[in-house]
């Protein structure tokens, strides 16, 4: 592989390290699963049945947002956050490039082992 595709790859990869960094954290995770369901939430809301403080959740909807898995929307005071799935479904794309790749490579190192 010639060392600009290489270059591109890598940066694509860590394109994609703020997102594995995002879902890395229960508690992000958590927040994500709870917006899954397509209704944008209040603050309020994603605190309902937990230990968590509004200021933790929003410390944590922070770097969602900033990793581009959620977004918000003002509804007078209150912020309300809705999951982004786009960000998912491009890191899919690439885990299944990089698989693929992977495949071939492990392949072609078995053809070669057992000449």
């Amino acid at each position: 592989m010639s060392q600009p595709a290489r270059s591109a790859r890598h940066a694509r990869g860590r394109a994609y390290a703020p997102l594995f960094a995002a879902l890395g954290d229960p508690t992000r995770l958590s927040l994500v699963a709870k917006l899954c369901d397509g209704r944008a939430c209040s603050i309020s809301q994603l605190t309902e049945n937990t230990a968590l403080s509004r200021q933790a959740v929003t410390k944590h909807l922070r770097v969602l947002e900033s990793a581009g898995l959620v977004h918000h929307t003002r509804r007078g005071r209150e912020r309300r956050f809705a999951f982004d799935p786009r960000p998912i479904e491009d890191l899919k794309e690439y885990l299944e490039r990089v698989s693929g790749q992977w495949d071939e490579a492990l392949g072609r190192l078995k053809r070669f082992v057992e000449r």
